[in-house]
């Protein structure tokens, strides 16, 4: 009797396990390899997500999932961060975000110098008078508007922005070159903190660009600090990437070490054939202030030539007063012969490529160099500067083939190196087919992990994927993303590392990468199978200084 009781105990107990129901997900990411951002070796496993949190990871058994995604041979990775993104206006027009989702890309960092706020009257009104291809109706006037304005309008990635000290000082001083009056400061540090406490990451300036660059370094400290104030970060075109490059690394290192706060040089080069030897001194400051205990990090896109605007050929008093006085400058012919005299070739015009116009009769010339066209005028590379300028009415978009494939990979090597496409997140259909673009545009992220990680071995798999992931959250002081960890929010890529492959090319840009399968934009599947859902799950991801306001009744 004894033994049959210990038997029909065991057959109970046995029983009640075998009952016991096996762990369910909203998805499950099953048998891939994984990666969590650390730069450390990853495992094969899986992944489960419940709403829009990774729920765990590890060997889950015989979990089941509502939708399952079978990650055989593919790696499992947290979503890529787009350092330094130009997709404010690409976005309005189409918020799908394509050719960077089809990347990995799932937040847009924006606001390089410029943000799309805060806007006065005028501001606004110049904004919408600029439009181009892309139209739209100016209808906030701070950031934070701006982008709750996106987020509500539909958005695949997730978003994000710093204030731009550029937006600023023109808010308050428009182009006017001089420093700025006790009141005109104390203006700009109260929109700085505006921002900042309405979700901005921290304070930008581009300083080869007006009126950012009117902004002398003890003015950016000051605005520097308000960010620090609010746990923000710096980041900075820095004012010189030529002949200068040592003295304007060591002018955000000023401003990092005087207002406390982090910094970041964007898109860190040595610009120019005769400047490319200067690169390795940029390192050394960098790396002599990390020493220090300064917090110094950069960026980079994965390409050999720049996009920029053609105007920035002109002399620099041509541009001080903006793109409307420097038309009217042109207009002046004693003025116009300076300025040609005057321009300065940092690449040889057949290294120049004219990629964007306004006016929709000169797109004619897109594809060509800026030698062919001086060619095809009888006139000299000069004169045609200033001569397209004026007929498109534009500062024209074009290509600088001025770096050294060789700094490329150096850099690179930096462990302190995020990535970015310094570019917008387009379509290959419809309006965005108007012009053309830099490949970084649709191919930055994977040419990193197919051309300089899987062919070149410049860094490892998983190194890049922390400076795509942990290394840019961190810096930007992201709560609960960046990384795969049970409780952070899924922002999870999953790709064929054999097969992922940069496709843009300078000639034919609008070229999708390919061997990205499926992204999720917190738990929400935006790209499956490689093919876009349709979805839009992006969120306006705010800066450690955001500040929650109470509803108004």
């Amino acid at each position: 009797m004894k033994s049959f009781s210990r038997i029909t105990l065991f057959i109970l107990i046995t029983g009640i396990f075998s009952c016991s129901e096996p762990q369910s997900f909203d998805i499950l990411i099953k048998n891939g390899y994984v990666l969590d951002g650390s730069g450390e070796k990853g495992f094969v496993g899986d992944v489960g997500i419940n709403a829009d949190t990774i729920a765990a990871m590890g060997d889950l058994g015989d979990a089941r999932g509502k939708q399952e995604i079978d990650a055989t041979n593919l790696t499992v990775a947290p979503g890529f961060n787009n350092m330094l993104s130009w997709a404010n206006v690409a976005l309005i027009e189409d918020g799908r975000s394509q050719s960077d989702i089809r990347q990995g890309v799932t937040l847009e960092v924006m606001g390089e110098g410029r943000s799309m706020g805060p806007l006065n009257e005028k501001m606004a009104a110049n904004m919408a008078e600029g439009q181009q291809s892309i139209t739209y109706d100016v209808s906030w006037r701070t950031l934070g508007e701006y982008m709750n304005f996106l987020e509500n309008k539909g958005v695949s990635t997730n978003i994000a922005s710093f204030v731009g000290n550029g937006t600023v000082r023109e808010y308050v001083m428009g182009y006017e070159n001089r420093v700025p009056a006790v009141e005109e400061l104390a203006q700009m540090e109260s929109l700085v903190q505006q921002a900042m406490e309405e979700g901005a990451v921290g304070l930008s300036t581009s300083l080869i660009y007006v009126p950012s660059g009117h902004a002398q370094t003890e003015e950016i400290i000051s605005l520097a600090k308000v960010a620090s104030k609010n746990n923000g970060m710096y980041v900075s075109h820095i004012r010189d990437e030529e002949g200068k490059l040592l003295e304007a690394v060591q002018e955000l290192i000023t401003i990092a070490e005087e207002a406390k706060l982090p910094a970041e040089i964007y898109h860190f080069k040595a610009s120019g054939t005769a400047n490319w030897h200067l690169l390795d001194s940029a390192i050394q400051l960098v790396d002599k202030a990390r020493a220090k205990g300064l917090q110094i990090t950069t960026d980079m896109y994965m390409y050999n030539a720049s996009s920029t605007g053609l105007n920035v050929l002109l002399p620099s008093w041509a541009k001080e007063g903006g793109h409307s006085s420097t038309i009217e400058l042109m207009k002046q012919a004693p003025m116009r012969k300076k300025m040609i005299a005057e321009i300065d070739f940092h690449v040889p015009p057949e290294n120049i490529l004219l990629v964007g116009f306004r006016n929709p009769d000169m797109r004619n010339l897109i594809g060509m160099t800026l030698a062919d066209v001086a060619k095809e005028r009888e006139k000299s590379a000069r004169e045609t500067v200033v001569d397209l300028i004026f007929e498109d009415d534009s500062r024209i978009q074009v290509v600088y083939f001025s770096m050294s494939e060789e700094n490329v990979k150096k850099k690179l090597t930096l462990p302190y190196m995020a990535i970015c496409s310094d570019a917008g997140s387009y379509t290959n259909e419809g309006v965005f087919l108007e012009q053309s673009t830099h490949p970084r545009a649709y191919g930055s992220f994977a040419r990193l992990l197919g051309h300089f990680v899987r062919e070149e071995k410049v860094i490892s798999l998983e190194e890049a994927i922390r400076r795509l992931t942990l290394l840019p959250a961190t810096n930007l002081k992201l709560e609960k993303r960046g990384a795969l960890k049970e409780g952070y929010y899924a922002d999870v890529v999953l790709f064929d590392a054999e097969t992922i492959t940069d496709n843009a090319t300078f000639k034919e840009p609008h070229q999708y990468a390919t061997g990205m399968k499926h992204v999720l934009v917190n738990g929400v599947p935006v790209l499956k199978d490689g093919e876009h859902t349709g979805a839009f799950p992006g969120r306006f991801v705010k800066g450690p200084g955001y500040v929650k306001k109470e509803a108004t009744q």
